[in-house]
Formats: structure tokens, sequence, C-alpha cells
């Protein structure tokens, strides 16, 4: 017998509390994901934020680096240390070539270059065999010529004493006292002769005709002696003190007077000046340069500056209370002498200037210029008006108008 087929369960009743439950999980899962969302949007905001922070950052730097870094200077009222700065060439106060008068072959030398020398000391010996001949055979005609002095006088004597008894004419007598006073005359033409070679044998010894130092010697031992001092055997020059010549611009001359105290200066003596005055002016201005010599007196006990060394000196000149600016600020194109200023915005304005009295490191400004403008040191000749630049940090203070560059940053 077949057994019926068990019946359908009954649906279970929903539990209120279940119910809510899950609406609650549900409620927080929805407002977690709405939290993650918002944490979402929040971080990819903040990321496209500080991407267009950082290209606008880029952006600047990178308009601040193309801009050229320029030092600047500023204009100064010159005042009582104004100075003029010339170039000039050392000279020994007395220099002087050494040349014989004797000719003949060189025996000995006894100084060479370097050598100090006092007045009086023996430089060479030659060797003179003409002139040795030259006296002998003089002081034999001088003896000859005495000879003959000594018999004109005894014959005249002998033909006084004849004349006085008549035995001979008073025309015999007068030409035997002309005879004398020839003999007279022959003997000191033949002592002249002699005085003059052992003059001329004296020059035999080369001496130093003054306290100085040998800068040169042109000769050796064996060489062939001119002696119309054609060359010369030696160049002594005396190095204390020293002599600088120095050619004054007309628009100068008129503020150089002697007795005027100069600094002198080498460039490689560093950190070491020199003081001298001046000694004399020429008093009148060269037609063919516009300019005047000036002799400046500069002691040198030491011996530390060299004849022939290549000098700066700097004259001291009266304040004129004019704008000064270093050289190195000018610009010359077409339109004139320029200068490049930097207003407060880093542009640049190129300005025609009148230009005054060269300083030589400085010159003076006549116009175009005030005293707080910025001008640019070493400007280049690509430089254009309305041109942006920066300007470099000065770092510490400086002694001159000249500011010195920012570490890290490019110079013009």
């Amino acid at each position: 017998m077949t057994e019926p087929p068990p019946a359908a369960a009954a649906p279970r009743a929903v539990d209120p509390g279940e119910s809510e439950q899950r609406r609650r999980v549900m409620r927080r899962t929805k407002i977690a994901a709405l939290i993650v969302l918002a944490l979402l949007t929040v971080g990819a905001a903040r990321t496209v934020v500080s991407r267009i922070s950082n290209a606008r950052t880029l952006e600047a730097g990178t308009a601040e680096n193309a801009k050229p870094y320029v030092r600047v200077t500023q204009p100064q009222r010159s005042g009582s240390g104004d100075k003029l700065s010339l170039p000039g060439t050392l000279q020994g106060n007395v220099q002087a070539p050494i040349a014989a008068r004797a000719s003949g072959y060189l025996k000995r030398w006894t100084k060479d270059i370097g050598s100090k020398v006092e007045r009086g000391e023996l430089l060479a010996e030659i060797e003179t065999p003409e002139i040795d001949q030259q006296l002998s055979q003089a002081i034999a005609a001088r003896d000859q010529a005495a000879a003959s002095l000594a018999l004109s006088r005894s014959t005249v004597d002998r033909w006084e004493g004849l004349r006085k008894k008549d035995v001979v004419s008073q025309q015999d007598l007068d030409e035997r006292r002309s005879a004398v006073a020839q003999s007279q005359a022959n003997v000191a033409a033949a002592d002249a002769n002699v005085q003059r070679l052992r003059q001329l044998e004296g020059f035999k010894r080369v001496v130093a005709p003054f306290a100085g130092v040998i800068t040169r010697r042109n000769v050796d031992v064996g060489d062939l002696i001119d002696g119309n001092g054609s060359r010369p055997l030696f160049l002594l020059a005396q190095t204390d003190p020293l002599r600088v010549y120095v050619n004054v611009p007309q628009t100068y001359a008129q503020l150089v007077k002697p007795g005027q105290p100069v600094v002198v200066t080498q460039a490689e003596l560093r950190g070491q000046t020199f003081s001298g005055q001046v000694a004399r002016t020429a008093a009148s201005i060269d037609a063919s340069t516009r300019t005047m010599q000036v002799e400046i007196a500069l002691p040198n006990p030491d011996g530390r500056l060299l004849p022939g060394a290549y000098v700066q000196v700097a004259l001291p000149l009266a304040s004129s209370g004019s704008l000064t600016m270093p050289t190195n600020t000018l610009l010359f194109r077409g339109e004139g002498t320029l200068v490049a200023v930097v207003d407060s915005q880093g542009k640049v304005a190129l300005r025609r200037i009148g230009v005054g009295r060269n300083f030589g490191e400085n010159f003076e400004v006549l116009d175009g210029v005030t005293e707080s403008d910025r001008v640019v040191l070493n400007p280049p000749d690509w430089l254009a008006e309305g041109q942006l630049v920066a300007v470099a940090r000065a770092v510490g203070a400086a002694s001159s108008p000249i500011s010195k560059d920012a570490p890290g940053k490019d110079r013009l």
C-alpha cells in the first residue's frame, strides 16, 4: 500500500528584531562607503591641487632662473681720495752706457750683471799696444825737442856775447832767438802730445763713473774694443732713487705740481705700495699727444723695485663733488655712450650719459644717472631695453661700490 507524500513545510514567521538589525547593518555599510568615497575624493582633490601648485612653482622657478643675473653698483660722490692712475716705467736715477775711450783688446772684466759698484771701482782692463807705442814715440819726440831747445839756448847765449863784441849782426842774433822760441813751442807741443797719450792710456782701466748696479755686460775677454764709443762695454744704473716718467693728459695737467705725493704700485708686488713725489714737470703740453710729461722721484733703499719694470702711478686729485662710476659699466653703441640701469621691478633701462674726466678705474659722470640708480657692472652686448634681470645679492661689506655675487649665481 502506497504511503502518502509528506506535507509541505509551513513558512517561518519573520522576527522583527532581526529585520531591524539588517537595516542597521545596511545603514552602517552605506555610511562607511560614503566616508570612504569622501576620503578618496579629498585625496584626489589634494593631489590635483598639489600638482597644480607644483606646476606653478616650477613655472615660477623656471622663469626666475631664466633671468640673467647681474651685478650692480651705484654712482658715488667724488671725495678727496680721488686719484688719477697712469702707467709708467721705472728708470734708474742715473743710467748710462759705459764705453771705452781707448782702442785695443779686452784683457779682463771684474764686474758682471747684478754687481753693485762704487764710484771709481774698476770694471775692466784693456790692452792697448798701439797706444803704448805711440806714447813711447811721443816721449822720444819730446826729448828730441827738449835737446833742440837746449842747443838753441846755448847758441843764443854765445851769439849774444859775440854781438856785444860786434862780431855778428843783430839780424843773426834775432834769428837765433827765433830758433829758441820755435824750439820752446816744439817742446810744448811734444809735452801736450805726451800728456794726451798718457790720458788716453789711462782709459785702459774702465771704472764706474758713479755708484750703481751693472745691468748689462756686452763684452768678453779678447774682444776687440773700438775707442770711438760705438759699442758700450757695460750699462750702469743707479737704483736708489728711481725715476718714473708719466704722461698726464691735458685735462689734469693743471692739477699736478712739483712736490705732490704719489703712490706707486706694481702688479707683481701685491699688497705693497711705494711712496714718491713729483720731482718736476715739463710745464708744457706736447702738441702731438696733448699730454704733459711728469718726472717722479721714487726712493728704493731696499732694491725691491727694478729698473725697467712696468708700474701704476696714482696721482691724488682735488675733489670736484661730481658723481663717479667704474669704467666697466659703460656700453658703447651707435646711439652713444650708455649705461644699463635696473629699476625696482628688475627691468633694464639704457640711459645715455655724459662722460667727464677719466680717473683710470673710475670716470666722472656729467649727467644721465643719480646716486640712487642701480647700474649694471660688466653689461653684456645683448642687454636690451626693458629686459628682465635678477640682481645678485651682495655678500658682506665691500670697500668699493662694486658688489660681490651671491653664492651659486651666475655672473655676467
